[in-house]
């Protein structure tokens, strides 16, 4: 190797490539910051989807890591792993161990968020560790064929804001044991300030997936970016941005929010910069820092929306 250590190689894949914290923690604030406004804000339950979307995020990663290296052991796109993986450094078998330790401990804190939430815990859960084992793992891996957006998109977007604003209602406004999702625990308010996020945090995904663009195409993979092609993907990264930015008019004319609900908009300066940046890029080298970046976008706006969600007046 040259000077990489196991530490390096963990720390790497465990906030890979720096955004997997900023996407697990924007939509819990933005839940929050409703929850607040709405009087159902409970702190246990916030805490408990926060480690849990974290952990089945991480362990999608890891799942992501281990089929690459698996099916492609050359890979140039993951160089660093490579290295780590024929210098003996990491060993497959503990990436398994790592992916079976994350869903695990997932699970484990699930059990918290069932008592309080019931059985509807346990489909959103399911459904979302089977998302992100399936996207890249098995016979029709969705990342690899054109249908990583639109998952990204539900799972990471609008379950991660809706499920955690649920699990608090749920702990305020009912009794624990539940079996069906009782009324006010979800409001249309909720599933429309779940959509910037699930916006932004797929624009991650496309500015990934513009990346690797011609590794995937050597791969055979299929992405979204491939069937669009670049162009197709600027346009696409642009509109997920303009729908993040519209939704606070839409809250705000139709919803009955407060004109607070308007902070994200000062975010809206670095949004644009970074996706300038994404269509000037040329190399690989230079997309590379932009997705860190988009996560920064993501975290920005999160944080104004919460703080603008749970204002009155």
């Amino acid at each position: 190797g040259h000077g990489v250590t196991r530490r390096d190689v963990w720390l790497r894949m465990l906030l890979y490539p720096r955004h997997t914290l900023p996407t697990a923690a924007a939509p819990i604030m933005v839940a929050a910051g409703l929850a607040w406004h709405d009087g159902v804000f409970a702190f246990f339950p916030l805490l408990a989807a926060f480690l849990c979307g974290w952990l089945i995020q991480l362990g999608g990663v890891i799942t992501d890591n281990y089929f690459n290296l698996k099916r492609h052991p050359h890979d140039r796109e993951h160089a660093l792993f490579v290295q780590a993986l024929n210098a003996g450094i990491i060993k497959l078998d503990e990436l398994k161990s790592a992916i079976y330790g994350c869903y695990l401990l997932a699970i484990l804190i699930a059990l918290y968020l069932v008592y309080v939430g019931g059985l509807p815990v346990i489909w959103v859960g399911a459904a979302s560790i089977i998302a992100s084992l399936i996207y890249s793992a098995g016979p029709f891996p969705l990342g690899d064929n054109a249908l990583g957006d639109p998952l990204f998109f539900i799972f990471f977007g609008v379950v991660s804001v809706v499920a955690p604003y649920y699990v608090q209602a749920a702990a305020v406004l009912a009794s624990p044991w539940l079996w069906t999702i009782p009324a006010g625990t979800i409001s249309g308010t909720v599933l429309w300030a779940s959509i910037p996020m699930a916006a932004l945090i797929t624009n991650i995904l496309v500015i990934d997936n513009i990346r690797d663009l011609d590794f995937d195409q050597a791969k055979g993979e299929t992405t979204l970016a491939v069937v669009l092609g670049r162009r197709g993907s600027y346009i696409e990264y642009c509109l997920l941005l303009g729908l993040a930015y519209l939704i606070p008019l839409k809250l705000w004319l139709l919803n009955g929010q407060s004109v607070w609900v308007f902070l994200p908009w000062l975010s809206l300066p670095y949004a644009l910069l970074v996706a300038r940046r994404v269509i000037a890029a040329q190399s690989y080298a230079e997309l590379m820092p932009l997705t860190p970046q988009a996560g920064q976008v993501v975290f920005a706006y999160a944080l104004l929306f919460a703080f603008g969600l749970a204002r009155y007046t």
